[in-house]
């Protein structure tokens, strides 16, 4: 069984469960940029959360399936068309043999997930299928896919026509409030985050998003060090310029981390795009715990596997 990529989209990458514990070796954790969109997708054709799926950037994007399979489509909102007729996200979608599944340019968020059922072929390394760009691992010979790649998906049993919760389908918009607690060094003027809106610039990618807007002006005098960072640090440059990490961003850094993205909203990231706007809502240690149990137990129903 077989996919054929017609068109790709702006860039289109395997990815899979992230890869862990290998931070102090300098190894971001790589994975989809938008780990609950994955996993629903996943979830519509019978596989694992964290099985290897295709992550598609802005779309338009198309493939052609050599044999009937089951596919799924989650994430930004584009319109889709399978076998030449309108298809809905978040359901399990039938293509006949030579059909073709088109996925159009994203309307709002900015990566859609593609899941095939069957076994998606990628090269494991370290412990996980995903593709890291910037060094050339995972995925498919660690680069983006092209067109005319063509993917050998293993057979597999039909699943059930599924649908995601409605509660499920997390939102993708042109305005994020994206709850923060503070950085290592986080300025006393911490109150300017309370009120200011910022904005994704064109600068953005799997490894992190430029962020604009009237941040802290902390100099040169500001940079420290080299410690560790983590997907979510938000730091600033003493131009005043905001960087986002993101899966693929770097293990540690220089430039002042003044705030840390929490868990239940860091799969928000992934759907940024440029123009749309950001407000950061600074929350306690405690109640970053208690949105993480809050997500945690929305999404654990329909998500047994999966974890944030």
């Amino acid at each position: 069984m077989t996919l054929r990529i017609l068109e790709p989209g702006v860039q289109c990458t395997v990815q899979a469960a992230p890869r862990k514990g290998l931070r102090h070796a300098g190894v971001p954790a790589s994975g989809p940029a938008d780990p609950v969109s994955m996993a629903l997708a996943n979830r519509l054709v019978g596989k694992p959360s964290g099985a290897a799926c295709l992550e598609i950037a802005f779309g338009p994007a198309s493939f052609r399936a050599a044999d009937a399979v089951q596919v799924a489509v989650t994430g930004a909102i584009a319109d889709l068309q399978a076998g030449g007729l309108a298809s809905p996200m978040h359901a399990t979608l039938s293509i006949a043999s030579g059909e073709t599944l088109a996925i159009g340019p994203a309307h709002t968020g900015a990566r859609l997930y593609l899941a095939v059922a069957g076994h998606l072929p990628a090269e494991d390394f370290l412990g996980s299928a995903s593709t890291y760009l910037p060094a050339r691992i995972g995925g498919r010979e660690g680069r983006a896919l092209q067109k005319g790649d063509v993917l050998q998906i293993s057979a597999a049993s039909p699943v059930p026509q599924l649908t995601t919760p409605e509660a499920l389908k997390l939102p993708t918009a042109a305005a994020y409030a994206l709850r923060v607690v503070a950085g290592p060094d986080m300025p006393d003027s911490a109150d300017t985050f309370a009120s200011a809106v910022f904005h994704v610039t064109p600068r953005l990618s799997r490894m992190g998003v430029e962020i604009d807007g009237d941040f802290p002006a902390l100099g040169a005098s500001s940079l420290r060090p080299s410690s560790a960072v983590f997907p979510g640090a938000l730091q600033v440059t003493p131009q005043g310029r905001g960087f986002l990490l993101l899966p693929d961003g770097q293990t540690t850094g220089g430039y002042p981390h003044v705030l840390q993205v929490i868990r239940a909203d860091r799969h928000l990231l992934g759907q940024l795009r440029p123009g749309d706007s950001v407000r950061f809502l600074l929350r306690t240690q405690a109640q970053a715990e208690e949105a993480l149990l809050a997500k945690q137990a929305l999404l654990q129903a329909w998500l047994p596997d999966f974890r944030l």
